[in-house]
């Protein structure tokens, strides 16, 4: 009676054990994906373009304040950013946001500078770019 009793215990233990696995585990994947279905751990590609050391004098000679004229900040920011524009634009790697950090790093700008002085809808527009 005894053994009979544990052995139906150890069943409704590693049933319930299982179940409650796949209830949480269902629920973990659930909370981890987005509406897009991009998953929020997945990581971005690196970079294919090396900023850490390219010459910044077109933005930092152009680009001064302590008014920061959007105008030559922007014109500047173009003549440099938009020969790297597909990788600029491309959601899938960190080249954007690698970049700006090297430009507030060289020129101490004031963060978001470029992006609140400079926004473009759909991505950095270039001349002659499609």
């Amino acid at each position: 009676m005894n053994l009979h009793f544990l052995s139906s215990s150890l069943f409704l233990f590693l049933l319930l054990s299982v179940f409650s696995s796949f209830i949480s585990d269902s629920v973990f994947i659930k909370s981890e994906t987005l509406v897009n279905g991009r998953n929020l751990l997945q990581k971005k590609k690196a970079c294919p373009v090396n900023f850490e050391f390219m010459n910044y004098t077109i933005i930092t000679s152009q680009c001064k304040g302590p008014k920061y004229p959007p105008k030559k900040c922007c014109s500047a920011f173009k003549e440099f950013a938009c020969p790297y524009a597909d990788q600029l634009n491309d959601l899938r790697n960190d080249c954007a946001t690698t970049m700006f950090s090297y430009i507030n790093l060289y020129g101490k700008y004031p963060p978001g500078l470029f992006a609140n002085s400079c926004q473009e809808k759909g991505g950095l527009k270039c001349p002659g770019q499609k």
